[in-house]
């Protein structure tokens, strides 16, 4: 068994941790990052989920760094790609022009802005990323963590990763359980938390659905229809109890109402198209577009690109975590299955605006992520174990309809900013959409704080929300912001020999901190914005 020692340990590679490795080595401390895929950058790029961001993105609401990654991508276009002169003149370029973000770009354009960012680092000694490495235990003193364990992928080697700091940035809260450190999962009751949305009875294994997304794009006239699914005729007739139609037809619940809504996926159409069908999340085409092939000189593209997360791929048997080896596996594997059966209902049966079935020229495009199977490398999951914090964030912190036209909670404490809505997807132990309005809010310093163990921070999704909360707090600018905040703790905290809690509970100490991370361009507090 191998053993490395750095000064802060970051488990976990995706968005938050990215940031925090960047954080730490920025400021001068030695890093180990690892990540259980081969790619770095989680949702954004392994996952293959284009950013979910706020209105405002372009011009505050994020951290400096985080808004280095978005222009780096929109470089690397104008740097590396025949863009048209139109696109290449566009100030706030979008290479996909999807919908659902003002940057909608390749997942390996993503990785390779990210592994430039961490490139200098690594150069210099200061950062070592191992990738393809999951954690399978840990050491203890007391409410320390001395120790994390980490198991090659590939050859089953182990790797002993030793630090004054532990930052957990898995996708799923792993080192909490492998440290004994105090954690939440799923939905909370109403008695825990006073939350308007919350449940009589605490709903542990309810969490929300993950989505095993893909790429695909559309050769007109040629056949790519996969060979079909085994278990085909179980995912095309599933239908939960409170769905309007099957999960496999072109109609889902509006997230805000529950209103039946038709969507649409005509490739390659127009704006009149778009006139009469409507856009936004009905064009499923347009909505997670990521290569818009206008946006290139003739010929460089045959297709858009399009990445398929949607509603009729969020799975919902259960979960991927908390449960046994043999039922996660069994689930994730469900998960793949689901979205390729997807797939080969939109290649054969999925109607047509011109009233015929299948459109077989739409190509998984498996190169998109480089996988054997076509799919994404790691699901996108929305919902992580969750530290019991110092402070939890909860629904009457953010939501309009509690709070009005007030602001949301405000923390002295803020250790930075973000917003969207309250967006909980059908979940596994049977809730429809939750989507509730909610205000610009903050980042509480609490919330990263465990209860009891000392030197463990969260960096990724599993800070102190609730199931709800998590629903505002799980996007790519608030995880990158977490993960860099985390760091930044943790290298205040070594430069001035103080524990994370006390620099919470000293006022100088907070403020000396939060400082720091001004320095770093880490906005604390927001102007005056309205929540949507």
């Amino acid at each position: 068994m191998t053993e490395i020692r750095a000064d802060v340990a970051v488990i976990g590679g995706g968005l938050g941790g990215v940031a925090a490795a960047l954080a730490a080595a920025r400021h001068g401390l030695t890093v180990v990052l690892t990540e259980e895929t081969d790619w770095v950058g989680g949702q954004l790029t392994a996952q293959g989920v284009p950013p979910d961001e706020h209105p405002w993105i372009e011009q505050f609401g994020c951290t400096a760094s985080y808004r280095a990654l978005r222009e780096g991508i929109r470089d690397y276009y104008r740097r590396a790609y025949p863009l048209t002169a139109l696109a290449r003149a566009q100030r706030y370029l979008n290479p996909g022009g999807g919908a659902v973000s003002r940057i909608c770009a390749e997942p390996r354009v993503g990785l390779a802005v990210i592994e430039s960012m961490l490139a200098p680092y690594r150069a210099a000694g200061r950062l070592d990323l191992r990738v393809r490495q999951r954690p399978v235990a840990a050491t203890t003193d007391g409410d320390v963590v001395t120790s994390v364990t980490l198991a090659d992928q590939d050859t089953g080697e182990r790797l002993t990763v030793v630090a004054p700091y532990i930052l957990d940035a898995t996708e799923t809260g792993e080192l909490l359980p492998l440290t004994g450190t105090e954690y939440v999962t799923g939905f909370e009751s109403e008695h825990d938390t006073g939350e308007p949305s919350a449940p009589a009875e605490r709903q542990p294994l309810n969490m929300q659905a993950v989505s095993w997304c893909f790429a695909i794009d559309h050769i007109e006239g040629e056949d790519h229809t996969i060979d079909k699914p085994d278990d085909y005729p179980i995912w095309r007739d599933f239908q939960p109890p409170y769905w309007p139609d099957r999960m496999f037809s072109l109609v889902a619940p509006k997230p805000h109402t529950l209103e039946p809504i038709r969507r649409t996926l005509e490739p390659h159409h127009d704006a009149e198209f778009t006139k009469q069908h409507g856009g936004g999340d009905l064009d499923l085409w347009e909505f997670r577009r990521i290569v818009a092939r206008d946006n290139f000189e003739p010929g460089a593209f045959p297709s858009d690109v399009v990445i398929v997360n949607w509603p009729m791929i969020d799975y919902l048997s259960g979960p991927v975590f908390e449960v046994d080896d043999d039922d996660a596996a069994h689930h994730l594997e469900g998960a793949k299955r689901m979205s390729l059966s997807f797939l080969y209902w939109m290649q054969t049966e999925m109607p047509r605006i011109d009233g015929g079935t299948g459109l077989p020229g739409l190509r998984l495009r498996g190169d998109v992520f480089g996988t054997r199977d076509g799919l994404a490398k790691y699901p996108y999951i929305r919902e992580s174990r969750r530290i019991v914090a110092e402070y939890t964030v909860v629904e009457q912190d953010v939501s309009q309809a509690v709070r009005g036209k007030d602001t949301a909670a405000r923390y002295d404490d803020s250790v930075g900013i973000g917003s969207y809505r309250i967006d909980l997807h059908p979940s596994t132990g049977g809730d429809n959409y939750i989507d509730v309005g909610s205000l610009p809010f903050q980042i509480p310093l609490g919330a990263l704080l465990p209860v009891r163990t000392r030197n463990l921070l969260p960096a990724a999704k599993n800070i102190g929300t609730t199931h709800i909360t998590n629903g505002c707090y799980r996007l790519h600018p608030v995880e990158w912001n977490i993960g860099e905040s985390a760091a930044l703790l943790a290298a205040y905290c070594l430069q001035h020999k103080v524990a994370p809690h006390h620099v919470r509970a000293d006022d100088a100490h907070r403020r000396a901190y939060q400082k720091v991370l001004t320095d770093h361009g880490v906005e604390l507090s927001w102007p005056g914005v309205h929540g949507y």
